[in-house]
């Protein structure tokens, strides 16, 4: 099945207040491995200029057959959706101030770089498989499968802190344009 689209009958996920205190939010001094140069983890809390994080539970393989558990997850399908989004709407990003872009998920730096490679992502994506971020941002997260995973939730940040977030994110593909709307002042 294409990873590309998601069906129109998806449950819409609900605020659930579980994000509301992260605005202002100073970003932990947690290393993350990113599928760029694995010798040097990035640390968040050290980008000062203006960055858009965006976080999602999982990316399918390319062939894998999306299940009908994930699909009855509120919110959960459409995390490549989302990531072409992004990609494809980065120069606008950029042209309003944007300096770094990352995608965050739960999933390894070597599932990460298949995903990054085979959708031809100009940006870097992060890991979180230790959940430390999430854990020390209590960021709300997903259970499925026996594993946990972070919610969808995108994350302006500057200076070390959060300046804005999405949540909940939906539907997927169009975060971007939120996110861009909120750029120039809408």
């Amino acid at each position: 099945m294409a990873h590309s689209t998601f069906p129109a009958d998806l449950p819409v996920p609900k605020d659930d207040g579980a994000c509301n205190h992260l605005a202002g939010a100073a970003l932990p001094n947690i290393k993350l491995l990113s599928t760029g140069d694995v010798s040097q983890p990035l640390d968040l809390s050290q980008l000062h200029e203006l960055t858009i994080i965006f976080c999602y539970p999982r990316t399918g393989g390319p062939d894998e057959v999306v299940p009908a558990t994930w699909d009855a997850i509120p919110g959960a399908r459409g995390c490549t959706p989302q990531a072409c989004s992004f990609r494809d709407n980065l120069p606008a990003l950029k042209e309003y101030g944007v300096k770094n872009l990352y995608g965050l998920s739960t999933q390894s730096t070597e599932y990460q770089k298949e995903v990054h490679e085979r959708l031809h992502l100009p940006y870097e994506l992060l890991s979180d498989e230790k959940l430390e971020f999430v854990k020390a941002m209590q960021l709300p997260t997903i259970e499925w499968e026996g594993k946990q995973l972070v919610r969808r939730i995108t994350l302006a940040v500057e200076k070390g802190k959060v300046v804005k977030y999405w949540y909940p994110v939906f539907p997927p593909d169009r975060n971007v344009l939120d996110v861009l709307e909120w750029l120039r002042g809408g």
